[in-house]
């Protein structure tokens, strides 16, 4: 089998029914459970049902977009049983990632992400924050307008933009508090960028304004027990694989207000040799960044019988 990398999505790739595909799996199944369990709530019917609006709140889409990666990981090493060479996870993705590398349970980080949503809407109300997608424009062009735009609030205002996702080369999400990032969207789009698409998200994750979520976070994953990862991970945050236990605590807790360094993540798995990157659970929003990212890689999505058995023929060619 050709070397390949798992990469595991975030938020944003929910969608009702997303497991569907899988029928009734016994791994699907067992999955769910587990999750269900450990959050005292039926997470199967919640996925199935919906509504979308309850799938798209931040201590819904958390748990369950784990709970769709770490199912469709699952099925992989029963059906497949050839481990990946690595591993990645686009922000909650990270969790998912680490469930698949054995560092947590699913018992243990189902409601660790769901603590983590609630710390990060706590922080930032509903409404008060906003994110959007900046198509078309360099990232270190927008790391600039955004620090213009938060520096014009003046010294002492509390208004605030940062780049926080690199998702592609062409792609780069902002986020800050809601005046700032609409004033920001003007600015990028002056300044040459084709478009700034506000994104349906209820906070304005990654950016600084999630650091008093990130310090509740701290003391939650301090007392999270970890097991040694069995396939490294590289991380958002440092686009780095850690060993020691503690550094990938701290990491996870940086990522919380630190920027996710996809493009650079999906690099460093490229620079590994591992030119497949299979996308683990619903959509395929990582196998086409993959594609923007480096041409020569291949982005595969896997999240239905189907699609297991054409990444299972494409990794075995050749």
């Amino acid at each position: 089998m050709k070397p390949f990398a798992f990469v595991f999505p975030g938020q944003g790739s929910q969608a009702v029914g997303m497991l569907d595909g899988w029928g009734e799996h016994p791994e699907v199944v067992r999955a769910l459970q587990e999750a269900s369990d450990a959050l005292n709530e039926d997470v199967g019917q919640l996925i199935k049902a919906g509504p979308k609006e309850a799938l798209a709140l931040t201590t819904n889409t958390q748990p369950v977009m784990l709970v769709a990666g770490v199912s469709a990981y699952r099925v992989w090493m029963s059906e497949v049983g050839v481990a990946p060479q690595a591993l990645a996870g686009h922000s909650l993705g990270e969790y998912s990632a680490l469930v698949a590398a054995g560092v947590m349970t699913l018992s243990q980080a189902a409601p660790l992400v769901r603590f983590r949503a609630q710390a990060m809407q706590e922080a930032v109300p509903v409404g008060q924050g906003a994110m959007a997608a900046i198509l078309g424009m360099d990232a270190s062009q927008v790391i600039g307008i955004c620090a213009e735009v938060t520096k014009g609030f003046g010294l002492n205002s509390d208004e605030v933009v940062e780049a926080v996702n690199f998702n592609d080369p062409g792609q780069t999400v902002i986020a800050g508090t809601k005046s700032a990032v609409e004033q920001a969207c003007v600015a990028l789009k002056a300044q040459g960028a084709k478009r700034a698409l506000p994104l349906p998200v209820s906070a304005p994750f990654h950016s600084s304004l999630m650091k008093p979520a990130a310090l509740k976070l701290k003391e939650r994953l301090e007392a999270t027990e970890f097991a040694m990862s069995k396939i490294p991970v590289i991380n958002n945050v440092d686009v780095s694989i850690e060993t020691e236990l503690d550094h990938i605590r701290d990491a996870l807790y940086r990522q919380a207000f630190g920027p996710v360094r996809w493009v650079e993540c999906v690099r460093a798995l490229g620079a590994r040799g591992l030119h497949n990157l299979v996308e683990c659970g619903p959509g395929k929003v990582l196998a086409g960044m993959t594609k923007r990212i480096s041409p020569e890689m291949q982005g595969l999505a896997m999240f239905d019988p189907a699609s297991l058995a054409e990444v299972r023929a494409s990794l075995v060619e050749g």
